[in-house]
């Protein structure tokens, strides 16, 4: 049995884990990255970057489909599955080569390979023949798929994420199970590629909006385009010879089976910590097994590990990896002197069509920190100039502000452009900007950030702060 004896011991090499990596060797050089699996993070090679070369030949093939509402008429449009994945895989490859070449330029004495478990607090078995006695460790093991039982039942053609993108042609027809961000992503994709797709979903949920007039106006237009039932009655998941057949009841038509060639199960992520034999580190865990842990030094209760990115299961984002990434190592270099680190406002970004952003506290969030004394602002984008003008007029903003400081606190959008005005968001929250210092800013006209303007200037009013400007462009009408 081989041993070795490092201050730092960092458990998975994804965003976070070279996150934690960067920033542990300012303070010490001895130091290892321990990966089980291939190099590659998974936003590179099964999350966000081919999710989002799916979605840009999705989007291409329905701008062209919609020609005709600026009276251009193109001709059949024909989508050739196997150059859209063979793109999807090559670009995707690509992305991971990055990675792969980035974690490979580490020194070699600092990455081991091998599955990693806990024989005590400090003591890591790596593999079968590797012992690492660590000072400090930091978990950044990632997550994977989470399947329920009974979709299990698909066999064969039960596929997730991950495997998606490994397709070598698309399907004639996709059964997706869970309309939360990658089943919403990836269904109304493949849809626009022509693939026939269902969506089910349970207790009404619908990505990761809350306000429910929005919620409510997403469904509906995500349903002029794929049938999607966000509270569905599945009776029965069976792999036929012809595929996967589903017995469900449809609202409106009853009782009904359908058979599909794939059950896509994107029915969330589970941490991938259930493999680190974690009882030996001695640390407190929820009653899933989850380490507990401070969200703001990441430290687990008051001991030497630390735990960061996707396998903490908080917000599985990859600019949240990273950041959780650098404070876990910089906090294990320094223990046992732990600081918080640095916690950026919330965003999340779902690029569906329209797109949907969530920016800072959620309408909940608002309503306990305020106590009622809050005001809604709002616009929806059906009467917006620009939006109108390039035919992305759906969608609703929802602002929130605090009466009294009028303090800019949070939004939820679902609408066009909403990638870059969530981040413009984001930025006056961080900056903890009011209403109206937000409307001071400059807005070009005619853009879709009139829209954003519009529903300031109705917030403020609601907030009873400020001059009282008239709501829209003359020229463009309601929205700007």
């Amino acid at each position: 049995m081989d041993k070795r004896k490092v201050d730092i011991a960092i458990i998975g090499a994804g965003t976070a884990g070279m996150g934690a990596y960067r920033a542990a060797r300012k303070h010490t050089d001895n130091v290892v990255m321990i990966e089980g699996g291939p190099y590659g993070t998974t936003c590179a090679r099964v999350g966000c970057m081919p999710s989002k070369l799916l979605i840009a030949a999705a989007d291409s093939a329905h701008q062209v489909t919609r020609a005709s509402l600026f009276g251009i008429y193109p001709g059949d449009v024909r989508i050739d599955g196997k150059a859209v994945m063979d793109r999807v895989r090559r670009e995707r490859d690509r992305f991971v080569g990055f990675v792969v070449d980035a974690v490979e330029g580490f020194p070699e004495q600092h990455r081991l390979r091998g599955h990693a478990r806990f024989l005590s607090p400090h003591r890591i078995m790596v593999g079968n023949s590797l012992e690492v006695e660590a000072s400090r460790v930091v978990i950044a093991t990632g997550s994977r798929a989470n399947v329920p039982g009974f979709l299990k039942d698909a066999k064969d053609r039960l596929v997730v994420n991950d495997d998606l993108f490994d397709w070598d042609d698309l399907p004639q027809s996709v059964a997706v199970f869970g309309p939360g961000i990658i089943g919403l992503e990836l269904g109304q994709a493949l849809s626009r590629l022509g693939v026939r797709v269902r969506m089910f979903g349970v207790s009404g949920g619908v990505g990761p909006l809350q306000e429910e007039a929005i919620r409510k106006y997403a469904l509906k237009c995500f349903n002029e385009e794929f049938p999607l039932d966000a509270d569905s009655s599945v009776q029965s998941v069976e792999r036929t010879a012809e595929g996967v057949s589903i017995r469900f009841t449809d609202p409106d038509r009853g009782e009904m089976t359908e058979t599909f060639d794939y059950l896509l199960a994107a029915t969330g992520r589970r941490p991938n910590v259930d493999g680190l034999d974690i009882q030996n580190a001695d640390i407190a865990q929820d009653d899933r097994g989850s380490p507990l842990f401070d969200p703001y030094t990441l430290q687990c209760g008051d001991s030497h590990i630390f735990i960061a990115g996707d396998a903490n299961n908080e917000v599985p984002l990859l600019h949240e990896a990273a950041d959780e990434g650098r404070i876990a190592g910089n906090n294990a270099a320094l223990y046992p002197e732990v600081r918080a680190g640095l916690r950026r406002v919330p965003l999340g970004i779902v690029f569906t069509d329209p797109q949907i952003a969530i920016v800072g506290m959620t309408v909940k969030e608002v309503d306990e920190r305020c106590r009622g004394c809050y005001a809604i602002g709002e616009v929806s984008f059906e009467g917006q100039g620009r939006s109108r003008v390039i035919g992305a007029n759906k969608g609703l903003l929802h602002v929130y502000g605090e009466r009294g400081s009028g303090l800019f606190l949070g939004a939820e959008m679902f609408g066009p452009a909403a990638e870059h005005l969530g981040h413009l968001l984001a930025w006056a929250a961080q900056k903890r900007m009011t209403v109206s210092e937000m409307l001071d800013m400059p807005f070009y006209h005619p853009v879709i950030e009139e829209g954003l303007r519009t529903a300031l200037r109705d917030l403020n009013r609601k907030l009873d702060i400020g001059p009282q400007p008239i709501d829209h462009c003359l020229d463009c009408g309601p929205g700007g």
